[in-house]
């Protein structure tokens, strides 16, 4: 079929949405909902078999769904109305929520459902849930709609109060003051709970020293305390703010600044000038796995296995934050043990480098340079360990240097359907990470070229059917956990793990003899020095635009396949999935 998407952002559910139909055989074309017009048009090239909004905040035009079967994605269960839909269900600690697609008509939300999936709801932050359960849901809901739809049989079920599994309702948009913290009187589960329920957008409004901030990344502290609301600690750029039963430890802020653009960034960087006198507050390495506190980096041991645990907000990798893991990863492959895993986690595996942080910089140029060298030392600290077989195990979605952080590892596993965007283009860059070397080494050159020339997401079906990645399992994070700590121990107990290391040990010396990688990091630095300093300052305003989430003025013609020439001659736009 051809199945057009209309969605405000090729987020991350739009993404699995194009790569699921795709992969089924469903020729998708992608416009951003820019306005009524763009939609019509689109609509009136493209002359799709069916309409799919994965995450639309804009209506859909009466002329389009009149005509058309148009189906949203709704996240909400059965009955539930409004934009606010997971906001308020974190909010109200419901034990379980749901996806429901349903057809577009003149009254919002109340359409006509074609499908409703369920699932149970986890103590992380509305985004991490959206990426993971909640987009799990919607695929599942997405496939079952188009299923039904090409049978050309089913009858979608109205809408009816009535029925006892219409439990949902009408709920007004969620606005700061019904989730504002009352730091004198609610407990600390209540705190992070609200934080979360905003998190990443819009954040939950609070005041700081008297300015008014966006607060994110909350993680329970049960060690720490103060008074309420006061400040007592800071730890790698979060601080940790006193509740009446304990503290919290926010980890980044954004500003509300009325006339101007700001930036989301680590707490104790927004706040500088007013914490000299908050303490640093240590956490070890290795801490109790029932500990609450904030910890970007940890690591654990378990049957000849060490796992590196490392969780990075927004999956961004900072200059200090890369030199930190390095060191993390040095004192793993100290350890006694026979495998490493990179767990990363579980919302993100990584998305290279921080971008917001060399926004922030007084120089961006020189903090990408900066940044991009830490970086590159981690992974030729990973290329180049001949103690340990080491596992990346992504549970989570990761991108340009973060895929390539990834592909250091000598086997590499992913939960089954998050999303892969090898590439840097987008970006203005050029890209490092030893991608020349590991890359191609992966998939051939050929398939290198093409992956980060295209630039379009990869899902892990292909990414496993083309070597990319070696495996991809479980739905669940929970699930892919527990498999990769089986798939870890059986390696490491393995009869032949002794021939095994030797032979990465002789392969790495082969590679090495053949081309250094000093030489592989050279040519790419050449290459991302020009990006950086360069007049042409392309890879800066693309930067800026992503940071400030400035939106685009139409839809990419390398997602909009009805806008190319010759639009009639339309194939699957993800070519490596033919």
């Amino acid at each position: 079929m051809k199945i057009l998407l209309l969605a405000t952002a090729y987020n991350s559910l739009t993404q699995r949405t194009h790569l699921e139909l795709a992969y089924r055989g469903d020729q998708v074309s992608i416009e951003l909902g820019l306005n009524e017009e763009v939609m019509i048009e689109a609509v009136d090239l493209y002359q799709p078999d069916l309409i799919i909004a994965p995450m639309l905040k804009q209506v859909i035009p009466e002329t389009i769904w009149r005509r058309q079967v148009c189906i949203i994605i709704h996240p909400g269960i059965k009955g539930d109305r409004g934009s606010s839909a997971l906001d308020w269900a974190m909010v109200n600690n419901v034990e379980s929520w749901g996806v429901t697609a349903l057809q577009a008509n003149e009254e919002m939300d109340a359409g006509d459902i074609w499908a409703s999936v369920n699932f149970p709801m986890e103590p992380v932050s509305k985004s991490c849930l959206y990426r993971s359960q909640l987009t799990q849901a919607a695929i599942q809901a997405i496939l079952q709609t188009v299923e039904r739809f090409e049978s050309g049989t089913f009858t979608p079920e109205p809408l009816d109060y009535n029925k006892p599994d219409v439990q949902g309702c009408l709920r007004p948009y969620m606005k700061q003051r019904f989730r504002a913290i009352d730091w004198s009187y609610d407990s600390t589960s209540t705190i992070v709970q609200k934080i979360r329920s905003a998190d990443s957008q819009p954040g939950l409004l609070d005041r700081i020293y008297g300015k008014r901030y966006y607060l994110y990344g909350a993680h329970p502290e049960d060690t720490l305390k103060g008074t309420p609301g006061e400040i007592i600690a800071q730890r790698h750029g979060a601080i940790c703010r006193a509740t009446v039963d304990g503290a919290v430890w926010i980890s980044h802020l954004k500003q509300k600044t009325p006339n101007r653009l700001s930036l989301k960034l680590p707490a104790a960087l927004v706040l500088a000038n007013e914490l000299e006198t908050v303490p640093e507050s240590d956490v070890p390495l290795e801490v109790s796995p029932h500990r609450q506190t904030y910890k970007e980096i940890g690591y654990e041991e378990k049957n000849q296995v060490g796992y590196l645990h490392f969780d990075f907000y927004n999956g961004a990798m900072s200059t200090d934050q890369c030199r930190r893991l390095r060191d993390a990863f040095i004192y793993a492959r100290s350890r006694k043990t026979k495998v490493i895993v990179l767990m990363g986690g579980q919302d993100f595996w990584s998305n290279g480098i921080h971008l917001n942080l060399i926004e922030a910089a007084e120089d961006p140029a020189d903090e990408s340079w900066r940044n991009i060298n830490a970086m590159n030392d981690l992974i030729h600290t990973i290329l180049t360990t001949d103690t340990h077989l080491v596992i990346a195990a992504l549970q989570g979605n990761a991108a340009a240097g973060g895929v390539m952080l990834a592909l250091a590892a000598d086997q590499v596993y992913a939960r089954r359907g998050i999303v892969l965007n090898p590439h840097y283009k987008r970006m203005g860059l050029y890209g490092s990470e030893y991608w020349t070397y590991s890359l191609p080494k992966r998939v051939g050159s050929q398939k290198a070229q093409e992956l980060t020339d295209i630039c379009l997401p990869m899902g892990t079906q292909v990414a496993a059917e083309i070597g990319l990645i070696d495996q991809a399992f479980a739905d669940q994070p929970t699930s892919f956990r527990q498999q990769i700590q089986f798939v870890a121990e059986e390696i490491a107990h393995h009869p032949d793990y002794g021939k095994q290391l030797a032979f990465k040990h002789e392969q790495r010396q082969r590679d090495e003899r053949f081309k250094p990688l000093d030489a592989y990091r050279s040519e790419e630095l050449a290459q991302m020095r020009r990006n950086f300093y360069e007049p042409d300052q392309y890879y800066h305003q693309q930067r800026y635009n992503f940071v400030y989430k400035i939106t685009a003025s139409e839809t990419p013609r390398h997602l909009a396949i009805h806008r190319q020439v010759p639009h009639s001659e339309i194939t699957c736009s993800l070519i490596f999935c033919q």
